[in-house]
């Protein structure tokens, strides 16, 4: 990787610091900013490196923002440093998170704090309904991928088939297709070629080594709950849980968050429907990954449970983050390379097509179960005609903003290609003058921020 400057352990940390501070915004805006801080400003990494880590960790469980924060602090310092950027992009957001909950559950009977929960839910709702109709726009453009989301909305919603099977169907039926191409790629493969594919015995011995940290690292909470807690069953469950939640997060935290809604409100009751649309609101205001919201969902388990206790809720709150995003630092650590390899398959571009359809399933699941909560709320028969209202104002304010964005960018992409158009123009009409001596305005060089950079054309 060819670094234009390397920075020191102590400086990184401080830069992986800030950013879990400012990365509000969903997945989007913290790519922006890292794109924005470490390629463009900083100069820390390539952009042709930006991008290979980003490829890899969408192709990933769990949140890529966070994964691309691992992957560039590995390669900037190691896993010591992918470690602590992975650590410090989220703890932020729990300190937050952790405080909001602690005030909800106090004061969320108040009279200011409901308020404030009944006018965040529309924005929140709003803010969905946006992300369902932008990725639905790009991710299904086939018949085969309307087909696998319609059938995996279907049976979310009504046949309430649990989020894992749904994506092991939509795999399947992605590998499908492409049964003949790994005929042929069997056929083609010689024996030379199997062994050169062959590992050597160094990597199972680091793969091992890996999981066995993380093993060993994953069960030290469980150790001292085991020791000093009550009820150790439920710790179990609840980090078992939240560890199996996190080899689901694929295609984003809209896929996940209704898995967990599902499952904590009608299975384990760990709070109401009301409760889980108020978390995830807390967890729009705060910054890092949106599935922070998992937080809130453990931290009321631990407060129910345990018959009101905010300790206990404590507790849980940063059992369920520290269990969720752990899998996040075995997936990089690891998987990158065979992710690499398997994106150059036909096959697992078969499956990966499908992959999206499965998401935008799960984001029309979520749609429904928070437009229900606001539209109709308990105890109500008739539609929240206020709440409806807000919603289309809210979305009709995004489209704006939007709109008005895209008309700013691409009146700077003018501009900039004006600029870089203005030496050749020079040397255009020096040439049909046929002088040998260029005007003097056209000998003055160019001062160094007129000079065409190449990066203005991104912008």
């Amino acid at each position: 990787m060819n670094l234009r400057s390397h920075p020191s352990l102590r400086e990184a940390l401080r830069f992986w610091w800030k950013l879990g501070w400012i990365s509000f915004g969903g997945t989007a805006a913290h790519l922006a900013i890292m794109h924005s801080e470490l390629v463009e400003k900083r100069r820390w990494i390539d952009p042709e490196e930006f991008f290979h880590g980003l490829s890899h960790c969408m192709l990933l469980p769990g949140p890529e923002a966070q994964q691309l924060a691992i992957y560039i602090g590995w390669k900037l310092h190691g896993k010591t440093g992918g470690f602590l950027a992975g650590a410090l992009f989220v703890l932020p957001s729990t300190a937050i998170l952790l405080g909001l909950s602690v005030l909800y559950a106090r004061y969320g009977a108040v009279w200011g704090v409901s308020l404030l929960f009944r006018l965040l839910k529309p924005i929140v709702v709003a803010l969905v309904v946006r992300a369902l109709f932008q990725i639905g726009r790009r991710a299904l453009r086939s018949r085969l991928q309307w087909f696998a989301a319609i059938a995996a909305f279907l049976g979310l919603s009504l046949l309430h088939i649990p989020l894992p099977w749904m994506m092991g169907a939509i795999v399947a039926i992605g590998i499908l297709p492409g049964f003949l191409r790994i005929m042929r790629e069997l056929v083609r493969t010689s024996s030379g070629d199997r062994k050169a594919a062959h590992p050597s015995a160094a990597v199972p011995w680091r793969i091992l080594r890996i999981v066995g940290a993380c093993a060993a690292i994953g069960g030290l909470p469980l150790l001292l709950l085991w020791i000093f807690g009550r009820d150790f069953p439920f710790w179990i469950g609840l980090s078992a849980f939240f560890t199996r939640t996190a080899f689901v997060t694929i295609g984003g935290s809209y896929t996940v968050i209704p898995y967990v809604a599902q499952v904590a409100v009608m299975k384990f009751s760990w709070l109401s429907h009301a409760q889980m649309l108020d978390g995830f609101a807390l967890a729009e205001t705060t910054p890092g990954p949106l599935i922070i919201v998992v937080g809130f969902v453990g931290f009321m388990a631990g407060l129910h449970h345990f018959h009101g206790s905010i300790l206990m809720g404590t507790v849980a709150l940063l059992v369920t983050v520290f269990y969720t995003f752990l899998p996040c630092f075995l997936f990089i650590f690891i998987g990158a390379p065979w992710i690499a390899k398997s994106g150059e398959s036909d096959v697992a571009q078969s499956v990966l097509k499908l992959i999206p359809a499965a998401v935008v399933a799960a984001i029309l699941q979520l749609t429904v179960f928070l437009a229900r909560g606001v539209l109709f709320p308990a105890g109500w028969l008739r539609p929240n005609l206020g709440a409806a209202v807000s919603i289309l104002c809210v979305l009709l304010l995004l489209h704006l903003n939007s709109r008005r964005i895209s008309r700013k960018s691409g009146i700077d992409a003018n501009s900039a290609r004006r600029t870089a158009s203005q030496p050749r123009m020079r040397m255009t009409s020096t040439s049909r003058h046929g002088s040998a001596d260029p005007p003097i305005s056209s000998r003055v060089p160019l001062d160094q921020d007129q000079r065409p950079t190449g990066l203005e054309s991104v912008d």
